[in-house]
């Protein structure tokens, strides 16, 4: 009898140490309706499904790119995506991160992230400028979104106070546009979007435009930017949409165990197929572009995507 009760304590303490190891790794994405949630569901689907150290991993939705390296110095998520303009900005402690430098590293390049500008067809806003006076959906407070609709603004020598702004999910503000409630949405996230993709069955859509000069300016004005061109048959529009992008990145505190990094890059890119099957925005990732990010690669990412 005590040589069972010394078995079942011996088991009892195993077990206990062997949940203490499965830790719960909580990873930062956005609002529901854009790319970074189902993006970071099928992050977490990977890790869960091929890790190897006995972490499980959640998604967690959040006020987006501008939040999350906030979450992530704070310790409130445990990995995040953001953008590569707004991961510079984190760790030098500027920009919206004026209350101190974030101590992060970058992990991995995922999606580029797109302002997808939308209005619905026949609408008299062609470009930013016929912003003034109307009615938009900038997405939420703290995203991304935001951030980037802020520096367009600038650039045309506009503000919020030109436009009635109204700071609602990808999701609500598609469904707002769809409804006549607002005159135009806007949404930073990779394509096809899902918010999008749901106005877009029931409505015909339309891209607001540059002006003649303007993107170019925009370009100029910070690097990290680029031109995309979101194909005409991905909404269903008449025209091929011009817009303005940046890439994503994965991100993690500094520190970060080198191996949980490295099981979760192991568990995701020795993956790709199954990451795009399961992922379209996926099938734009470019795996060298995690050489030439914005900031540091964490030390085991480094040494992982130096020995592919």
């Amino acid at each position: 009898m005590t040589k069972f009760i010394k078995a079942a304590a011996i088991c009892l303490i195993m077990t206990n140490a062997l949940l203490a190891q499965a830790a719960e790794l909580r990873v930062g994405t956005a609002s529901l309706g854009g790319a970074f949630y189902p993006m970071g569901q099928t992050i977490s689907n990977l890790v869960n499904k091929y890790g190897t150290q006995g972490s499980m991993m959640i998604p967690v939705v959040t006020g987006g790119s501008v939040q999350n390296p906030r979450l992530l110095g704070s310790g409130e998520v445990d990995i995040a995506i953001t953008n590569n303009n707004l991961a510079a900005l984190a760790i030098k402690g500027v920009g919206p991160y004026k209350s101190g430098p974030i101590e992060m590293s970058a992990i991995a390049a995922l999606h580029p992230s797109v302002l997808h500008m939308v209005v619905m067809k026949g609408s008299d806003i062609k470009t930013i400028e016929d912003l003034k006076g109307k009615r938009v959906a900038v997405g939420p407070a703290g995203g991304g979104t935001l951030s980037f609709l802020n520096f367009l603004l600038s650039l045309h020598d506009m503000s919020l106070d030109d436009m009635t702004p109204s700071f609602l999910s990808y999701s609500d503000g598609f469904s707002q546009l769809s409804d006549g409630a607002i005159d135009a949405a806007f949404a930073l996230s990779g394509y096809p979007a899902g918010a999008v993709m749901q106005a877009a069955a029931s409505n015909d859509l339309a891209f607001i435009t540059f002006s003649d000069g303007m993107l170019e300016k925009a370009l100029e004005a910070n690097s990290v930017y680029r031109g995309v061109l979101i194909p005409k048959e991905v909404y269903g529009t008449e025209s091929a949409g011009l817009a303005i992008g940046v890439n994503n990145m994965l991100i993690v505190a500094n520190s970060t165990s080198s191996e949980i990094v490295e099981d979760i890059l192991h568990s995701v890119f020795d993956h790709l197929d199954e990451f795009s099957a399961q992922n379209a925005n996926a099938k734009q990732i470019d795996p060298l572009m995690s050489l030439d990010l914005s900031i540091p690669l964490h030390p085991g990412a480094k040494r992982y995507f130096e020995s592919r």
